[in-house]
């Protein structure tokens, strides 16, 4: 209760903050006295540069995340980068990650493939004086400052009783799985946990390995159901296992219920076919939106007095341990919502490759 309750203060300051700067872009008052030992106004200089870095870059999933941290940052005035690796490989986006942090931008806002690969990099950015931002997965033995995400153990766990209740506590479920991915395996791992304490007419009959591959997936599927011909649900922790399960799924006569963490144009034009149960989907671009603001009040130490010890014991004094950006259940009644070449226009981009260039305020 203790953490939800913090959980929520955050949320609620940071949610005050984006008032303030609103207000301070349409009038910039005189500020005497105390007010004026610091800046006028929430805003960052035009030279400032914050960038988002994460893996897999082609992934629709990170294109929402990076239209609000870009809008937040237009509103700061500064600029933004979308960046990282076209692959899925962790020696891959710590490359460049450390090609970013060799432009020392203000601020780094990162999703790490692995929290144990980017302890180490993490560590050398705080100590250059980049303040750096994890979302989506973290890396919490680092001296990350700070963490926004839709809570990986809840998707599991929300995920699980949705299954769960669907199928009245008792069926079959299967899981997929994407090893070594941090995340992934928080959502594989808390799925199965509450399925066993909470659902105990509910059997695990399957745990398989898809690496994120709908061929994979689809062969997973096909193989388990042999063996279990009344196998009622599969559970992928990604997109593209889900896929492939649900084409399974499909060809087995849609009887199984699907469910996935993420959403694409693919997934969503399956649910709308009654292909696809149901996703769960973090709400990206208050993701995108409340990080940058994160990154952007860890990286203005003279921002704010949070009334605390750190700066004068020399270190930051804005620290965030966690921010839960809010989990939306897709289902064929809402999921035209979710399709992001709709949402680019909608935001007044001529499409998604435009979304997700720099963005530049001071050359609007």
């Amino acid at each position: 209760m203790e953490k939800r309750w913090k959980t929520l203060a955050l949320a609620l300051a940071l949610s005050m903050l984006a008032v303030i700067f609103v207000s301070c872009a349409q009038e910039a008052p005189e500020v005497t006295g105390g007010e004026a030992a610091g800046t006028a106004g929430l805003a960052g200089a035009p030279e400032d540069e914050y960038y988002l870095i994460t893996y897999a870059t082609g992934m629709e999933y990170w294109y929402p995340v990076y239209a609000g941290f870009k809008e937040a940052g237009n509103h700061l005035g500064v600029k933004t980068f979308y960046a990282g690796s076209a692959e899925q490989d962790a020696a891959a986006e710590v490359q460049v990650f450390d090609e970013t942090l060799a432009k020392n931008p203000k601020g780094i806002f990162l999703s790490p493939i692995t929290a144990e690969a980017f302890k180490e990099p993490i560590d050398r950015a705080v100590a250059q004086g980049v303040a750096v931002v994890t979302f989506a997965s973290d890396s919490p033995n680092s001296a990350r400052q700070g963490y926004i995400s839709s809570d990986n153990e809840s998707a599991g766990q929300t995920a699980a009783r949705a299954i769960g209740d669907e199928l009245g506590g008792a069926g079959k479920v299967m899981v997929m799985r994407n090893p070594g991915q941090t995340n992934h395996d928080i959502r594989c791992n808390t799925f199965i946990k509450t399925i066993e304490a909470e659902y105990p007419g509910v059997e695990i009959v399957a745990d398989e390995i898809s690496n994120q591959d709908p061929d994979a997936a689809y062969t997973a599927v096909m193989t388990v159901a042999q063996r279990h011909p009344d196998l009622s649900a599969v559970f992928s922790p990604e997109v593209n296992s889900g896929i492939g399960s649900a084409r399974a799924a499909k060809e087995l006569g849609g009887a199984i219920k699907c469910i996935c963490v993420g959403v694409n144009a693919e997934v969503l034009d399956m649910i709308k076919a009654d292909e696809f149960w149901m996703a769960l989907n973090p709400d990206q671009g208050v993701q995108g939106y409340m990080g940058m603001l994160m990154t952007f009040m860890i990286a203005e130490p003279d921002l704010f007095n949070p009334m605390n010890s750190k700066k004068a014991e020399g270190t930051n004094p804005t620290y965030i341990p966690f921010v839960d950006n809010g989990l939306n259940r897709i289902t064929k009644e809402n999921a035209d919502s979710y399709y992001v070449d709709q949402y680019a226009t909608s935001l007044g981009y001529e499409d998604i490759a435009d979304m997700l260039s720099p963005g530049d305020p001071s050359a609007a």
